[in-house]
């Protein structure tokens, strides 16, 4: 092959001079981490409330979260960042909208990717939160109800904390997953890690040395989540469930 190997283009200054490429992979890495925690952490609030609502006795909470799960999880990602980023601020009051035009396109771009990946997230988290509560067995609730608990103080205090230990192995893939959709922001404009492996490539034109080093960027974060995960698995086991012993 004649391509023509520089691992040390990495440790290059940039064109301003005030850091190196490797430097840009990194502050690419910060908005990848940063953009994927913040989204993670609303879209597993928003996908146990809707998880729970999916279970509920009441229909009309059922069909809410059923619309919420239905649109979220079927339209593409990219077509839902579309939405948020070039769309929304169109249908907002001309005040609004103008508002958000005119404000740190950075901001827009991040606050768009952010809202994107926690709603589409949140749809896919409300399923294995919902499957994990209907795993369990149904005499759990009704001793919680006879017992004298609430239906809100059965989820909290009993169906919950169950169901959580059953799932926590497909939670852990929805979370890696957030991390590698988050690469869909480029596409907006946000330096997040893809993006900066982009313009590595454009100011140096050494493809396989950038995306190699952005491989084993997102690998390292998979390998720090899959190990997260295991430690959490591993001290919430109960016995006779999946996962315990």
């Amino acid at each position: 092959m004649g391509y023509a190997w520089n691992w040390s283009v990495l440790l290059s200054a940039t064109p301003s001079g005030e850091t190196t490429f490797l430097g840009w992979l990194l502050a690419g890495l910060q908005w990848t981490l940063g953009l994927s925690l913040a989204a993670w952490l609303v879209a597993l609030i928003i996908g146990t409330l809707f998880g729970v609502l999916r279970t509920v006795p009441n229909r009309w909470l059922r069909g809410v979260a059923t619309t919420y799960v239905e649109i979220f999880r079927n339209v593409p990602l990219l077509v839902q960042l579309f939405i948020w980023y070039f769309v929304l601020p169109e249908l907002l009051p001309s005040t609004w909208g103008s508002a958000i035009k005119q404000s740190d396109p950075l901001m827009q771009q991040f606050i768009a990717a952010w809202l994107c990946l926690f709603c589409f997230t949140g749809a896919r988290v409300c399923e294995q939160v919902r499957g994990g509560i209907e795993s369990l067995p149904g005499g759990q609730r009704n001793a919680a109800l006879a017992l004298g608990l609430t239906l809100p103080q059965t989820y909290r205090q009993v169906l919950l904390p169950m169901a959580f230990r059953i799932i926590v192995p497909p939670l852990t893939s929805e979370f890696l997953n957030i991390f590698k959709n988050s690469a869909v922001a480029s596409t907006i404009g946000l330096i997040e890690l893809s993006r900066q492996a982009q313009q590595l490539v454009d100011y140096t034109a050494q493809p396989y040395e950038a995306f190699i080093a952005v491989t084993l960027l997102y690998a390292l974060i998979n390998v720090v989540v899959m190990l997260a995960m295991r430690w959490v698995e591993a001290t919430t086991r109960f016995p006779g469930f999946v996962g315990g012993r």
